[in-house]
């Protein structure tokens, strides 16, 4: 085993304490063994020989791991191999007033490199009822000016249903995690002053394209669609 040892009287960094590190060893000890789903993991005791500490410490990481969702204990068996809900570990960070303002502006920024990166799985998977409704959420929209093209309800209501024409499941459930960090971002004065930009592509424009044009030209559509936004963040 290529593992190192970390000895109990070693000191914590001032980053990082000895739980940390234990954890991050147990993680790497089971991706060296290979280990997969329903896989028994090593009991405490091996745990404690392999890594050179306590048991105390053993059980505390091995504890994370299970809030994690990476490992649960199962009745004579020990603990075994899961598989995560990786965004439910995920929403309860996902929180907008306990995140800087730079993770912020990078969460922005990947809702849109999504947007922008899911135009065929959409384009390939919509149907017509699916185009019907695009068309109805878009006929409640108000008239846009120039001066104000962005109106967060409808935004959302537009965006979400074309996340569920992608038909994936992950980029569904992250679209939901990232819904209350774009309202935040939007409104918080984080990103630069709204801008107009004469490529922008309404929603409108974004249906009549996906009623009759190709991957390619809606590519094209949704990133002029964000346009505002690309020019805000640079």
């Amino acid at each position: 085993m290529t593992i190192t040892s970390i000895h109990q009287e070693e000191q914590p960094t001032e980053n990082h304490s000895l739980v940390d590190r234990v954890e991050t060893q147990i993680v790497e000890l089971l991706r060296q063994q290979k280990l997969k789903v329903g896989d028994v993991i090593p009991k405490e005791m091996e745990l404690t020989e392999m890594l050179g500490v306590s048991r105390t410490v053993i059980r505390e990481a091995l504890m994370r791991l299970k809030v994690m969702g990476l490992i649960e204990s199962k009745k004579r068996k020990g603990s075994v191999i899961t598989s995560p809900d990786i965004f439910n570990v995920l929403s309860k960070s996902m929180n907008p007033h306990i995140l800087d303002q730079e993770t912020l502006k990078d969460m922005f920024e990947l809702r849109l490199a999504l947007e922008v990166g899911m135009a065929d799985f959409i384009f390939q998977r919509i149907t017509p009822d699916d185009i019907n409704e695009l068309k109805e959420i878009v006929s409640k929209e108000p008239e846009a000016s120039e001066e104000d093209r962005f109106f967060i309800e409808h935004e959302i209501s537009f965006h979400s249903k074309l996340y569920e024409i992608s038909n994936n499941q992950s980029l569904k459930n992250f679209q939901k995690l990232l819904l209350p960090l774009f309202d935040y971002v939007h409104n918080s004065g984080l990103l630069k002053i709204p801008v107009n930009s004469l490529r922008y592509v309404s929603h409108k424009g974004l249906v009549d394209v996906l009623e009759n044009g190709s991957p390619e030209l809606f590519r094209n559509a949704m990133r002029n669609h964000l346009e505002n936004h690309f020019l805000r963040l640079f």
